[in-house]
């Protein structure tokens, strides 16, 4: 997963110094309410925000995972889109990676950063994901709510380090042997579509096309891959742009999908991320593309309207969806938008 030198670190750690605003407080009428589900197996608590859609009906699920320094209360914006949609969404919480990073400043905070940002971190996700679709699975059984998520119908999304969570449940391969066994075994059969919120790969892997066909070739299950023209590394070792891209070209021909939003960055695809930004200053912890920010009405518009299309068609077989994904509507002759 990526390292950073010092400087670089501590750039963000700077920023992450100033307070981050905490969510609004939930109200009584909310739609959506928070939990906490236990990992007896690993010991794990994991925060929750579930989102249900209107009525009592059978319905599919999305499960969306934050990127490093995230939590349950981002990706707003889809979530939000996602239930008037019909769909359930399940927002999960990675401790030890998730917004308890920003908590300690100087070398510690550094370290814990590295560590956030780490190969033990990056499969504790792995199997947060599986325990989670176990324990949905268990309670679909039971009578209550969870009987009416359709166990046919649950797609995984995530942003950033969530993407690449994405990517390893959806059977990304590793470039070179080392975690390729670890790899395999995080591919998980019971989710039958996925989107990757600036997804990527560490460039040092390599970007040609037999690299990335080695890496993403075995994804066969529909896969959305979004990003914009200003969305690069976060980190350094973290992915490039041209890596960001490359996850699309990687995949097999069939059920693959790609939007590239001119003007847009990294942040842009956070849907809502509850960390501090800084637009415009240098040494930021989030600085922003020129134009991100006023374009980002727009953005989170189309991709809200983009990804609830996905998901409709792509979980619940809605035709009048695909029809709208032939020529989605909002886009700009500079923005990108390709099926394959």
């Amino acid at each position: 997963m990526p390292t950073m030198r010092r400087r670089d670190a501590l750039a963000w750690l700077a920023a992450a110094a100033l307070p981050v605003a905490a969510p609004a407080a939930q109200a009584a009428d909310a739609s959506f309410s928070d939990e906490t589900w236990l990992d007896s197996a690993r010991r794990r608590e994991l925060p929750l925000r579930l989102r249900w859609p209107a009525g009592e009906a059978p319905c599919a699920l999305v499960i969306h995972s934050h990127g490093l320094g995230g939590s349950r209360a981002g990706a707003a914006v889809w979530g939000e889109a996602w239930q008037a949609a019909g769909l359930a969404v399940l927002h999960v919480q990675h401790p030890g990676s998730d917004s308890s990073v920003w908590q300690e400043g100087g070398l510690r905070g550094l370290n814990g950063l590295r560590h956030a940002a780490s190969t033990s971190e990056y499969l504790e996700r792995i199997a947060d994901g599986h325990f989670l679709l176990d324990e949905i699975e268990r309670r679909s059984r039971a009578l209550g709510p969870w009987a009416r998520v359709r166990m046919d119908a649950i797609g995984f999304s995530g942003h950033s380090f969530g993407a690449r969570l994405t990517q390893a449940l959806a059977g990304e391969r590793a470039a070179r042997g080392g975690r390729n066994e670890a790899l395999q075994r995080a591919a998980e059969p019971r989710l039958r579509a996925f989107i990757a919120f600036s997804p990527g790969f560490a460039d040092r892997s390599g970007t040609d096309d037999h690299a990335v066909a080695q890496r993403f070739g075995a994804i066969t299950r529909p896969f959305l891959a979004i990003t914009g023209s200003d969305d690069d590394a976060m980190l350094v070792g973290d992915a490039s742009n041209a890596a960001r891209r490359a996850v699309y070209r990687g995949l097999p021909a069939g059920q693959k999908a790609q939007l590239v939003l001119e003007g847009a960055d990294h942040m842009t695809f956070g849907g809502g991320t509850g960390l501090p930004e800084r637009p415009g200053r240098r040494g930021g912890l989030i600085r922003r593309g020129p134009h991100a920010v006023e374009l980002e009405p727009r953005h989170q518009r189309v991709v809200a309207a983009i990804t609830s299309d996905w998901w409709r068609w792509r979980l619940l077989g809605d035709d009048a969806a695909r029809l709208r994904l032939l020529h989605p509507e909002g886009l700009t002759p500079a923005d990108l938008w390709e099926q394959g």
